[in-house]
């Protein structure tokens, strides 16, 4: 099945008729208003559509022609060109005929001949504004779908580092299992140790970063939950949002000490939960990878709050701002536009602020980088707010 790309000029009329004399009046009676195009049988018809299917909107097409008739041309219409809005003129408008040009062409409508000039017309204009909007509800579509299918790439590959973590620790700690003797104990399991508690540090390790995980699974899977009709709207808070960063994502060591939390004003979230959760636990990773190694206290706080702004009232944020490095004012330039990373020796990609920038395009929103090197760098998402708490 051939589906176009919204045209960007109105679609085309093709009018299918195997008399010379009725093509002609056709072209000349609707060309003022419509682009017309013509054709003198059903193989004709197929031949201009195989070429030039994205041009054309509408379908008109007689229904007694020799070889192949308007029916078959319908029912091949419908099945590989279903974008084209289908038309059927028939002098022979017997029931039988009616039903099938309706069950099996998919018409719009069955016109009487001869063909009367104001009927028709109104016919075609009905028929077009029917191809522009289904035509924009294909690109609304198709732009969903590709919208999921990077959200789910973007969550695979946040998914990948900290499962490809918990399987090393499980994998080093199955390794240093030690073979029972004829003197083990029954029910006792017996490891090697460099120094005391680090299979226990290895295995606490692994369960953060496998709750993060599910935490990250079970967000999409309530997202899914919520998009069926009947499913009740939630009411999702940033500060409830951040208080799921800091409770479900992985911190190494004594990570978590460094970070903070700003509440000082809370407001309701527009979009869904996972993807605005997913941006979130980016900014964070971000932060936390360019604190490790410096030489001072590394410090991160998560802020929420709002600001003035005329003249549509008051705008939400949500910052995540840290006292590491600082990010070159040549990769600054480049962020959310460009996938450049100044971790790509780790495994860095760039694409996680690109991701973060389309989120919040999607919902009306945006994002802000601002970054001093040798002070730090803040992110800020900036939201059309749903509604405010007074704190």
């Amino acid at each position: 099945m051939l589906l176009p790309d919204l045209p960007a000029e109105n679609p085309s009329v093709l009018f299918v008729d195997d008399e010379p004399t009725s093509r002609k009046w056709f072209a000349l009676e609707f060309g003022d208003e419509f682009k017309v195009a013509t054709a003198g049988g059903a193989d004709e018809a197929l031949d201009i559509l195989r070429a030039r299917s994205h041009e054309f909107g509408v379908l008109v097409t007689d229904y007694r022609m020799p070889e192949r008739d308007g029916m078959k041309l319908l029912r091949a219409v419908q099945q590989d060109y279903r974008h084209v809005i289908r038309l059927l003129a028939t002098a022979y408008a017997e029931k039988d005929v009616a039903i099938a040009a309706v069950n099996q062409g998919k018409v719009l409508r069955i016109l009487e001949k001869p063909l009367d000039g104001d009927s028709t017309r109104e016919a075609l204009r009905e028929a077009l504004a029917l191809y522009r909007s289904q035509a924009l509800e294909r690109a609304v579509n198709e732009g969903r779908v590709a919208a999921l299918r990077e959200a789910l790439g973007f969550l695979a590959h946040e998914l990948n580092t900290p499962l490809a973590t918990v399987r090393g620790y499980v994998g080093s700690v199955a390794a240093r299992h030690i073979a029972p003797g004829p003197d083990t104990p029954p029910g006792v399991a017996q490891f090697t140790e460099e120094y005391p508690g680090e299979l226990l540090n290895a295995l606490e390790r692994a369960e953060r970063r496998a709750l993060y995980c599910q935490s990250l699974v079970s967000t999409f899977v309530q997202s899914a939950r919520d998009a069926y009709p009947d499913a009740q709207p939630q009411s999702i808070r940033a500060s409830s949002l951040v208080e799921a960063l800091l409770d479900e994502f992985p911190f190494e060591g004594n990570e978590r000490a460094c970070v903070t939390q700003d509440v000082r004003q809370d407001f309701a979230l527009p979009g869904r939960r996972d993807l605005l959760y997913l941006v979130l636990c980016t900014l964070a990773k971000n932060a936390l990878l360019a604190l490790r190694g410096q030489e001072r206290a590394p410090r991160l706080v998560v802020e929420v709050g709002s600001a003035a702004q005329a003249p549509k009232g008051r705008r939400a944020w949500i910052r995540v701002h840290d006292n590491g490095p600082g990010i070159p004012p040549e990769v600054l330039a480049k962020l959310t536009r460009e996938p450049v990373t100044t971790r790509a020796a780790s495994g860095g990609s760039g694409m996680g602020l690109m991701f973060c920038q389309r989120v919040m395009q999607a919902i009306s929103g945006s994002i802000e980088v601002h970054s001093v090197l040798g002070q730090g760098t803040s992110v800020t998402l900036f939201f059309q707010a749903l509604g405010h708490d007074t704190r």
